[in-house]
């Protein structure tokens, strides 16, 4: 039911990305190809990694994309997860817990001591969902982030 992603799932997880950022209401900004997640997961240097869920029918229901990160605090590395998501009609059939299930066996049996990730306001059934798990919010932390052209004028880069 949960393994790790392999190249031939980067077509599956591409369009599920896709459907996630649609449902959050942002599909203009999901601009990343196949190529390029196929870099990302299997090139060279990877620099996320991926886990899938599959139906009965070895069908890839859902996926959770993640990378390493270090607290300084703890002194060692946690798993930032990036996206988790499971098609509508596969949702309560225990994929999206078992992702996150094998995140943190994967935290546990690598010493890391942090799986964090973000979730957006509204978004009320993952929040619930995450609660029920027994994940509680960072109270205190605004999230920040530079794109596009910010970035490029914080970069003191000239187009």
């Amino acid at each position: 039911m949960i393994r790790p992603a392999t190249p031939a799932d980067v077509p599956a997880i591409h369009t599920l990305i896709r459907e996630l950022a649609d449902y959050e209401k942002s599909l203009p900004e999901a601009r990343a190809t196949q190529e390029q997640l196929h870099e990302a997961l299997f090139g060279p240097r990877p620099a996320a990694y991926a886990h899938v869920a599959t139906d009965a029918t070895d069908t890839v229901v859902g996926y959770a994309v993640w990378f390493l990160n270090f607290s300084t605090w703890r002194g060692v590395h946690g798993i930032y997860l990036e996206d988790l998501y499971v098609r509508p009609a596969a949702r309560g059939g225990g994929h999206g817990k078992a992702l996150l299930t094998e995140l943190a066996r994967i935290c546990a049996e690598r010493g890391y001591q942090r799986l964090e990730w973000s979730v957006l306001n509204w978004n009320t059934p993952a929040i619930d969902f995450y609660e029920s798990l027994g994940a509680r919010p960072q109270d205190g932390w605004t999230v920040y982030r530079l794109t596009d052209e910010a970035l490029t004028e914080a970069a003191g880069v000239t187009r």
